[in-house]
């Protein structure tokens, strides 16, 4: 399968420019220098950078300047210590992934795309002469699989746009149920052979979000132990109602072959296809117990390595995943390689 060179072991910085506070201080201080040169010292090639639109311009879609700066800050940084870098759209006006913070409209208005359409193209102007080590990632996330379709059509359309101001640059797409493996095979072919396919992969799901507070009828007390005991999940997935969410129903448990065997398919279409397959999120919640994140990092570490995956571990610092949190504190020169 084609791989997605200087893009194989990284980490998300969520939390920062996304799904956090946008006041200046804390733009100015969640993530800093030093944290690059951190994860540098992890062995890591590169960061993914989820940012929400707010950050780049006001809600007239006014260009912001000071949000510009917090991303040219992290590019430079990345530079210093040879870092590559994915610059994520996490949020567009009119869509984010997440049904809390209110966005709505962006599938069904071709203003709001054309406004898509127009941050991406100021975006492509300011980064797109860095070409050889910062990638775009269209959009985070989209679920709703009816939107298929229309995404598919947006797909096109800013591509194009993007391609006329920089036509050398990676960019990452990813299909409908929240970037679903299984929805790769609904994305239309590569649109050029600098495009990457991106998926998310939190399976099994009942112990990466064990106790997540944002997930419907997830009991606040759960505890799932990993690989644990296959009955166990299923009894539980059906007792809370999430049964229909994982396609795991019918396996005889969780190690790096389940991974294998979940990602086959996709990894088939990619070859297929000639394009490159990239995880851009994956990781295990601060409920679960550090001992069995590592087996869990190890187990999905040893599946990418066998199809030559790229991927970004969620996440760097605290957003209820931190990977330098305070916790990890006993696993984590061991988890670091398993990146």
């Amino acid at each position: 399968m084609k791989q997605f060179k200087g893009f194989a072991r990284g980490v998300n910085l969520g939390g920062w420019l996304s799904q956090g506070s946008y006041d200046s201080e804390h733009l100015s201080t969640f993530i800093t220098e030093d944290d690059i040169k951190v994860i540098a010292g992890w062995g890591l090639d590169h960061v993914r950078v989820p940012v929400d639109y707010n950050v780049f311009e006001n809600e007239k879609g006014e260009k912001r300047e000071d949000g510009i700066q917090h991303v040219q800050d992290v590019v430079d940084w990345c530079g210093k210590y040879g870092l590559n870098m994915i610059l994520d759209l996490h949020k567009t006006y009119g869509y984010s992934f997440e049904k809390a913070y209110g966005e709505k409209g962006f599938f069904e208005s071709e203003a709001l795309q054309e406004r898509f359409y127009q941050l991406w193209e100021r975006l492509a102007s300011t980064f797109g002469k860095y070409s050889d080590r910062v990638a775009f990632e269209l959009l985070n996330e989209v679920h709703d699989p009816s939107v298929s379709d229309t995404w598919n059509g947006i797909i096109r359309t800013v591509m194009g746009r993007i391609r006329a101001i920089a036509p050398d640059t990676y960019i990452l797409v990813g299909g409908y149920w929240n970037n679903s493996i299984d929805a790769l095979k609904d994305l239309e072919m590569p649109y050029d052979d600098k495009t990457v396919y991106n998926f998310h992969c939190y399976d099994p799901f009942l112990f990466t979000h064990q106790a997540a507070f944002w997930v419907d009828n997830m009991p606040a007390d759960l505890r799932m132990s990993y690989p644990g005991d296959i009955k166990d999940y299923r009894e539980t997935m059906k007792a809370i109602g999430l049964d229909n969410m994982q396609d795991y129903m019918d396996v005889e448990g969780f190690g790096t072959e389940y991974f294998v065997g979940r990602w086959q398919n996709a990894v088939k279409l990619c070859e297929e296809r000639g394009v490159a397959l990239y995880c851009g999120e994956y990781g295990a919640i601060d409920r679960s117990d550090p001992e069995d994140a590592l087996r869990w990092f190890k187990d999905i570490h040893a599946a990418f390595e066998k199809f030559g995956i790229g991927r970004a571990a969620w996440n760097y610092k605290v957003m209820d995943f931190g990977i330098s949190d305070k916790r990890m504190d006993g696993v984590r020169a061991e988890l670091v390689k398993n990146l």
